[in-house]
């Protein structure tokens, strides 16, 4: 699976600066004042969550009824989650979050969408979150979908064969270069997500080029319970051990 090769340094800053209809409202709350600042701050509070989650040990955080209460007027995520679909991937049960503390956006496959991709930008522009993650996970439907499709020739019925369309490019990209693990298969396309993002998104790169904003790609076990990094974009100083590979100026 090829590594993540862009750099933020390298990134566009020509994206539109004027006010949109998503600019409504005032500077949106946070209730006690406890949201990570930082994409650093923002990610060890979500793998902090994660090993709760997976030790059995959640603490459920702001799920009470002073936190409703203190969030009512206003939003302040600390990190988007475009996730998939799947039932068994709960963004905020997995990472152990609360009311107000996750902007989650999920689709079959995680497909970046426009409006999906609308949704992201909502977040990091409007909402000045500092962290995006895009979260996949093993054993992943739509994946297996699309790499059986890319051995038979055929497609689902309906509207699904959408998302089968969206992911075989990927697929077939990855069976080039001899990956044919459909697990290997859907930690390229987290890989691929996280470049389309950047790529297609003037807001978001201007964020990451600014410092304010980071992306991580990530991968969900599902039995295991467990969140493990794939690759990074934008300055985020990682914990030691997690190996998580930056981009590279190109």
């Amino acid at each position: 699976m090829r590594s993540l090769t862009r750099s933020s340094t390298a990134f566009e800053q020509g994206a539109p600066t004027g006010v949109t209809l998503l600019d409504v409202g005032a500077e949106p709350s946070f209730g006690r004042g406890r949201r990570p600042r930082t994409p650093a701050q923002a990610w060890t509070a979500l793998l902090d969550g994660n090993r709760r989650f997976a030790a059995g040990a959640p603490q459920h955080p702001n799920q009470d009824v002073a936190h409703r209460v203190d969030t009512a007027d206003g939003q302040a995520p600390f990190a988007v989650v475009l996730g998939c679909s799947d039932s068994r991937v709960a963004a905020e049960i997995i990472f152990d979050r609360g009311i107000g503390d996750l902007f989650v956006v999920r689709t079959a496959g995680h497909l970046l969408g426009t409006d999906a991709l609308a949704s992201v930008e909502f977040a990091v522009h409007s909402l000045h979150t500092p962290l995006v993650v895009v979260l996949g996970h093993d054993r992943c439907g739509a994946v297996e979908a699309a790499v059986a499709a890319a051995e038979s020739g055929e497609t689902p019925p309906g509207y699904q064969r959408a998302i089968v369309e969206h992911l075989l490019p990927c697929v077939l990209a990855a069976k080039a270069r001899g990956v044919t693990d459909r697990d290997d298969i859907g930690r390229a396309h987290i890989t691929s997500t996280v470049d389309l993002l950047v790529r297609r998104s003037g807001l978001v790169r201007e964020a990451v080029a600014k410092n304010r904003c980071a992306i991580v790609g990530a991968s969900y076990q599902l039995r295991h319970g467990e969140v493990h990094p794939i690759g990074s974009v934008g300055q985020l100083e990682l914990k030691p051990g997690s190996a998580v590979p930056t981009y590279e100026a190109s």
